[in-house]
């Protein structure tokens, strides 16, 4: 199996108004920013969900071949939610480092099952590592209740395998606040060796919740995540158990 890191030790308010068919804000390049606090949003628990699906185009050629027999398959875009052996072995966790105003820095992750706490310091919970990109993906919770302890979080997402494969995933990375329509960061970027990516950084500036869009892929790991980002963590190589 794999190994990779484990632990050891601008106020812009432009965002997509939100389709009223989806109820979503798209965090984009070009409208990366949004305030929870203005949305009415910065309180109670801030869901926050990975899911993925394998690129189709990948391996589902024969489709593309019998569009001449059964041409209204166009219509409907083929999906996969889940994925064997056969297709990639690959593995995406969501991860958050974070870092508190009392200057107490962290990461909670499935590996080192460094799973968090949401009613006490850091305020954030993984709910558990979903390996084989199912419906319900993996979730984390955010206790924004307590927004005043909380300085900064980064969600990143990393390929836990030898595998990089994040040209062959289509992930979502889903924000649902409390109150409000819901906030999608999509990972559509082809980087191919990249193995982790910071996604969006949730920061605390003078008081206001803003959400920003990262969408950074590196081709190492968390240690990379950190360098990047200056949290100045110690890191180590980490493994999942086999009969997680």
């Amino acid at each position: 199996m794999g190994f990779f890191d484990g632990l050891l030790g601008a106020r812009l308010t432009e965002f997509d108004s939100g389709e009223a068919a989806t109820g979503s804000i798209q965090l984009t390049g070009r409208h990366h920013t949004v305030s929870l606090t203005k949305q009415g949003a910065a309180t109670g628990n801030l869901r926050v969900n990975l899911t993925w699906r394998m690129r189709t185009s990948d391996f589902d050629t024969g489709q593309r071949t019998s569009l001449f027999r059964h041409p209204f398959r166009a219509l409907k875009p083929a999906e996969v939610l889940g994925h064997g052996q056969s297709m990639v072995n690959v593995d995406l966790d969501l991860g958050c480092l974070y870092e508190l105003t009392d200057g107490t820095k962290g990461v909670v992750q499935p590996l080192g099952n460094l799973l968090g706490d949401v009613n006490a310091p850091p305020y954030i919970k993984l709910s558990g590592d979903d390996r084989f990109g199912s419906a319900s993906g993996e979730t984390m919770y955010v206790n924004l209740d307590h927004r005043d302890a909380i300085k900064r979080l980064l969600v990143f997402v990393y390929i836990y395998d030898q595998t990089p494969a994040f040209d062959r995933t289509h992930a979502i990375v889903t924000l649902y606040p409390s109150n409000g329509p819901r906030i999608e960061i999509g990972l559509d970027e082809r980087h191919p060796q990249a193995r982790s990516c910071a996604v969006v950084m949730i920061e605390n500036v003078k008081g206001e919740l803003i959400v920003r869009r990262e969408v950074k892929f590196v081709y190492g790991f968390q240690g990379e995540l950190d360098r990047l980002y200056g949290w100045g963590l110690q890191w180590g190589r980490g493994y999942k158990t086999v009969d997680r």
